[in-house]
């Protein structure tokens, strides 16, 4: 889940800026702001994160299934999956490991980017491009190290049920699924896939800080959407969720493959042993384009969790300032 963040000189202008206030509506207010608490920075943050990831936990559903069916050599479809009973329902499998994920992702995230951003400016007097491109990196792959277990968790809850019978792991829950891969295969497990979930974090920051405000100057100046406005804020993320979406994807279907997989039953080893040996294996047995299976919706669930968090953040962190400060 990426983090929007406003430019340096739209964030820290003397002049006044606009912050999201309402669904519909812009407020203006000055720029120096009284900064808010660090724990009530990192709480929102988690808290915007989790909501925002129940709206599209579907799309990452989804997104998995579809990537993963291909390595089995099947194809996953919408129409086969709504021939299924409680079909809607089982899109939700994993919400849980999901929610917890995102407590970890994104408070770690998200509060670590604002803190380390705001640091640096009242150290240096600016934060330029470059300073937000390496904060945005740094902390996405640090988040992501930290919540790689829940990850591992999430994928194989989301998938499992698409499985033969006989391959099935017939999880129960988040609880069992964590006690069953720390007893059945040990602590290292939860980070099978690290390597690509954290670089592919780390993509995001970059991809993200370096095309997102400059996306909502364009709507803004020739296309009328106001700047930071729920629809300059939606086309925005959309528009830069493509482009890290098309960069990121073989990355996001190497840690799906190296979180779900078995050790072969002959040789006793693991198919899926790094990202580079991965995104070969994978290329050479099933073709490149194998890598961006489930690719509209895990766009899906990038360009919206962007959104969804983002507006979500704002809401909360102003009700708390009107209640609170």
């Amino acid at each position: 889940m990426p983090f929007p963040s406003l430019s340096p000189s739209r964030r820290f202008s003397t002049a006044k800026s606009s912050v999201l206030s309402a669904p519909s509506t812009m407020l203006a207010s000055s720029a120096v702001e009284k900064p808010l608490p660090k724990s009530v920075t990192f709480a929102t943050s988690g808290l915007g994160g989790v909501l925002g990831w129940i709206l599209i936990h579907p799309a990452n559903t989804i997104a998995i299934r579809m990537n993963l069916a291909s390595m089995r050599g099947q194809t996953y479809s919408i129409s086969s999956l709504m021939k299924q009973p409680n079909w809607f329902l089982g899109l939700y499998d994993g919400l849980y490991a999901g929610v917890w994920r995102q407590l970890f992702y994104a408070t770690t995230r998200f509060g670590l980017f604002e803190t380390a951003r705001d640091k640096l400016h009242e150290y240096r007097g600016k934060t330029d491009f470059a300073a937000r491109v390496g904060i945005g990196a740094i902390t996405g792959g640090i988040a992501a190290y930290v919540s790689c277990p829940c990850e591992v968790a999430v994928v194989r809850l989301s998938n499992d049920s698409q499985l033969a019978v006989e391959d099935r792991r017939n999880y129960k829950g988040m609880v069992d699924t964590m006690t069953r891969i720390s007893k059945e295969e040990g602590i290292a497990a939860f980070w099978r896939g690290s390597n690509p979930f954290v670089f592919r974090a780390m993509m995001v920051g970059v991809f993200q800080v370096a095309t997102l405000d400059q996306f909502k100057d364009l709507y803004d100046q020739h296309f009328g959407l106001k700047y930071n406005s729920i629809p300059n804020v939606f086309s925005a993320a959309m528009t830069s969720g493509l482009i890290y979406s098309v960069v990121t994807m073989p990355l996001e279907a190497s840690k799906n493959r190296m979180a779900s997989q078995k050790k072969d039953t002959k040789t006793g080893k693991l198919p899926y042993r790094g990202i580079i040996q991965t995104l070969t294996k994978v290329s050479t047995d099933e073709g490149f384009l194998a890598l961006y299976k489930g690719f509209f919706p895990y766009y899906l669930r990038c360009g919206g969790h962007t959104v969804s968090m983002f507006v979500l953040v704002e809401l909360i962190r102003n009700a708390y300032k009107e209640k609170m400060i």
